[in-house]
């Protein structure tokens, strides 16, 4: 008896989009090039290697990601810059605090904001997460300074 033919596509079978595996694929990188780096010029290499991503990002995600990164690293400068699945993050002590989400990465509306488990943004019971991004406003850009800096602890304004 011959096989017989798959009938079901590999973004069934695995339960991942081809955005998702591309993702882990570019995850998987990211941690064999951040095991070969160390101290000073680790952080240097990491920081370009987001400016890389963000230049490579369509209009207007690169507009955004660009003003993100200079909000994020004015209002915590102690955030490390660094990629995660493929997109500009920033991380304390290791740990991821908060990320940049292109929305033609994932063939979405809008791009997205995150915020890990790691940020201090806890408010009672429940509390938001990760925030769509449509456009930068003031009003937006003076939120997403407030949550940053209380998200790696400081004070906000």
């Amino acid at each position: 008896m011959g096989r017989s033919k798959r009938t079901v596509n590999d973004d069934e079978q695995s339960g991942f989009s081809a955005e998702e595996r591309a993702a882990m694929r570019e995850r998987a990188q990211e941690l064999k090039a951040a095991s070969r780096r160390s101290g000073h010029a680790k952080r240097e290499e990491e920081t370009n290697a987001v400016l890389a991503k963000i230049a490579e990002l369509p209009e207007p995600d690169r507009a955004m990601a660009n003003r993100l990164h200079s909000i994020i690293t004015a209002n915590a400068p102690t955030l490390t810059p660094r990629l995660w699945y493929g997109m500009p993050a920033y991380a304390k002590d290791g740990k991821v605090i908060c990320f940049f989400q292109s929305a033609q990465k994932f063939n979405t509306r809008y791009a997205t904001l995150g915020f890990s488990d790691a940020a201090q943004l806890d408010d009672g019971a429940m509390w938001p997460t990760a925030f769509a991004l449509a456009e930068l406003t003031p009003a937006v850009e003076a939120q997403i300074a407030a949550l940053v800096r209380r998200a790696v602890g400081m004070l906000a304004e």
